[in-house]
C-alpha cells in the first residue's frame, strides 16, 4: 500500500516502516490460506507484541509506547490492509486494555498492563449479549458481590477472540439500577466456570474466532473490579469511542487494499486493445474510490487529533466509523466489479475484502446506532 502520510515525529515514521515490513514479510503471505482454513494466527499477535505494537497508545511505564492515537490508528490501518483479522484483532485487544489503563488503580496497572501490552496476553471485550447488542444497558449478566469478591453468571455473545483470549474485560450487572448498575471486571482465562461456545461460522473474518463466552458461577476476587461499582457503563462507552476509531481505521485499510488490487488490475488488463483505465466509466469509478478513501482517512485522523488534544470526540468517532465503514463496503463492492468475473473468485483477494467489509458496518455499534448518536448530538447542537 503506497500512501503518503504526515506523521508527527521521525519515530512515528520509523514505526510505520516497521509495520509495513512486518506486514509484507509475515502477514500478507499467509492471510488468504489461513482465512480459507479458519486458522487463528495467535503467533502473529505474539510477534506484534514483541515488536511493541500491542500497547501503542498506553504509557511507557506499563510497557506501552506512549504513541498518540493519530499514529496508533495508522498502524491499525496498515495491519488491516494486510489482513483484517490482525488489524481488527489489535484494535479489539487495545479496546480490552483501555479500562485498566484509564480506570484501574495503580496496583492494577502495574500488575496487569505490562503483560497485556507486551504480547504475552491477548484480550477480548465482553459487552454484547444474545439479547442486548445495541441496547448495552439492558445486559443481564450478573456479578453478585459477597464477602470474598463476586460471583458471575451469564452469557456474552459475538465476542472477538472468544475462546482464545488470555483475559476478558467484562461488563456485568452488580445492581438493578439500569445503566448505573453495571460494573467492569478483569477476568483471566482459565478460571473455573468460564467457557466458550463453538466459533460462529461467519461470512468473513473466518480466522478471527467469534464466540459466546459463558460465566457459570465464576468467582472473582475483589480486585477484579475496575473502577468503582456502577461505573462500568461509562467505562464501556468511553472504550467504544476509541474502539470506533479503530474500526474506522480498519475500514480504510481494507478499502485501500481493495483499491490497490483493482487499480493494478485495471492498469494491466486490456480490452479492445487498451488498458481498462482508458475507459472513462471504469476510470471514474476508480477516481471515486480513491477520493472516498482519502476522505475517510482524513476524518478518522482529524478525530484522533481531537482525542489526542483532550477534546470531546465521541460524536466525531461515530461519524468516522459510519462514513469509513459505509465507504469500505462500497469500495470493496466496486473493486469486485472492476475485476469482473475474476473479482468473484477466490484466486483474487477482492472477494474476501468485500466479505470482510460487511462486518465493519456492524461491530462496535451498528451504523444505525452511529446515526442515532450523531442525530442526538445534532439535536443538542453538539458535534464534538
Amino acid at each position: 500500500m503506497s500512501v503518503d502520510r504526515v506523521l508527527p515525529t521521525p519515530e512515528a515514521h520509523e514505526l510505520l516502516d516497521l509495520v509495513r515490513e512486518l506486514a509484507a514479510k509475515e502477514i500478507v503471505p499467509r492471510a488468504a490460506a489461513d482465512e480459507a482454513a479458519s486458522r487463528f494466527p495467535r503467533d502473529l499477535f505474539s510477534l506484534l507484541g514483541a515488536s511493541g505494537l500491542l500497547g501503542l497508545p498506553y504509557p511507557e511505564e506499563y510497557g506501552g509506547a506512549a504513541q498518540p492515537y493519530e499514529v496508533y490508528l495508522q498502524v491499525i490501518e496498515e495491519l488491516a490492509a494486510a489482513w483484517l483479522a490482525v488489524g481488527l484483532g489489535v484494535s479489539v485487544h487495545t479496546l480490552s486494555c483501555f479500562p485498566v489503563a484509564a480506570y484501574g488503580g495503580d496496583a492494577q496497572r502495574a500488575d496487569l498492563l505490562p503483560a497485556m501490552t507486551g504480547g504475552e496476553l491477548l484480550g477480548a471485550y465482553c459487552l454484547s449479549e444474545p439479547h442486548s447488542g445495541s441496547d448495552a444497558a439492558a445486559l443481564t449478566t450478573r456479578a453478585v458481590p459477597g464477602a470474598d469478591g463476586y460471583v458471575v453468571d451469564g452469557v456474552k455473545a459475538w465476542i472477538t477472540h472468544g475462546g482464545v483470549a488470555d483475559f476478558y474485560t467484562l461488563m456485568a450487572r452488580t445492581s438493578g439500577d439500569g445503566a448505573r448498575g453495571i460494573s467492569c471486571f478483569h477476568v483471566a482465562a482459565g478460571v473455573d466456570g468460564l467457557s466458550s461456545g463453538a466459533p460462529e461460522r461467519k461470512m468473513g473474518m473466518r480466522s478471527s474466532p467469534t464466540a459466546q463466552v459463558r460465566f457459570d458461577g465464576v468467582r472473582l476476587p475483589p480486585d477484579a473490579l475496575i473502577g468503582s461499582p456502577g461505573e462500568g457503563f461509562r467505562i464501556a462507552m468511553a472504550a467504544l469511542d476509541g474502539g470506533r476509531l479503530g474500526i474506522a481505521a480498519c475500514a480504510v485499510g481494507v478499502a485501500q487494499a481493495a483499491f490497490d488490487a483493482a487499480s493494478a488490475y485495471a492498469r494491466e488488463r486490456r480490452q479492445f486493445g487498451s488498458p481498462l483505465t482508458d475507459f472513462q466509466g471504469l476510470a471514474f469509478m476508480l477516481a471515486d474510490m480513491a477520493t472516498s478513501i482519502a476522505a475517510a482517512r482524513a476524518l478518522y485522523l482529524e478525530t484522533a487529533r481531537l482525542r489526542d488534544a483532550g477534546r470531546p470526540y465521541g460524536t466525531r468517532a461515530a461519524m468516522a466509523k459510519l462514513f469509513a465503514t459505509d465507504m469500505c463496503m462500497k469500495v470493496t463492492t466496486d473493486a469486485v466489479q472492476v475485476l469482473g468475473g475474476y473479482g468473484y473468485v477466490e484466486d483474487f483477494p477482492v472477494e474476501r475484502y468485500m466479505r470482510e467489509a460487511k462486518v465493519l458496518q456492524i461491530v462496535e455499534g451498528t451504523n444505525q446506532i452511529q446515526r442515532l448518536v450523531i442525530s442526538r448530538a445534532i439535536a443538542k447542537d453538539s458535534t464534538g
